[in-house]
């Protein structure tokens, strides 16, 4: 028994895949040609996106929200979770990628349910909350520029329904999070972020070293 999480070196990482992971060759050929782009980086990993595939289902969720979508992994992990009623909306800005991530879509039969909005995110969310989508999300996942991190986070809280889920990607960030003077904005950002999660009233929480560290919320 231990009373700290395991440190995983390359073979226990690769056990752990092997015995419990179940991407399909859909998500592996994604996965795949996102690895030979110049931020393949931004990509989670897959055994993330199983386990919020399993989030979505464990909590129910039907209408969710991705900040930050690159070429569509986690969002496919998300809407194939969802099922038939589930509808996502992906927020990100024009690149390359975009045609990656539709193309993918296309071909998992769910580009009727992810609505990818090209522009800036915080503009997107301003929108959804003037259109009336206020507490209205299950799920929000939050990945893009680090630097907006908390101000996302105050946007999400507006959007996400009570009990609503509010993720956020790359929270142990590589382990620069311990770092005493950052010169990084996004380092700084997210040490914010974290610090005000510890004490904020508002959610639930739970900092898991799963990837880069991902933080679960639960709107109280």
């Amino acid at each position: 028994m231990t009373g700290r999480t395991l440190a995983l070196d390359d073979a226990l990482y690769q056990y752990l895949l092997d015995v419990s992971l179940r991407e399909s060759p859909l998500l592996k050929r994604l996965r795949d040609e996102t690895q030979q782009l110049p931020m393949a980086r931004w990509q989670i990993a897959p055994e993330q996106g199983q386990f919020m595939a399993l989030l979505v289902q464990l909590s129910g969720a039907r209408k969710m929200l991705e900040i930050g979508t690159y070429t569509g992994y986690s969002a496919l992990c998300m809407a194939q979770a969802a099922g038939e009623e589930g509808r996502l909306i992906c927020c990100d800005l024009p690149g390359d990628y975009n045609a990656i991530a539709e193309r993918y879509w296309h071909e998992a039969g769910l580009s009727e349910r992810i609505d990818l909005r090209l522009a800036p995110a915080l503009e997107t969310l301003s929108a959804l909350e003037r259109g009336g989508h206020g507490e209205s999300f299950d799920l929000i996942f939050i990945d893009a520029d680090k630097a907006n991190y908390t101000v996302y986070l105050e946007h999400a809280l507006v959007l996400a329904r009570k009990g609503g889920l509010i993720l956020f990607d790359n929270t142990l960030w590589g382990g620069r999070v311990l770092e005493t003077s950052p010169d990084s904005a996004d380092t700084r950002a997210i040490q914010a972020l974290n610090r005000g999660l510890r004490r904020d009233t508002r959610v639930e929480l739970s900092l898991l070293p799963l990837g880069d560290g991902l933080s679960i919320c639960r709107k109280r």
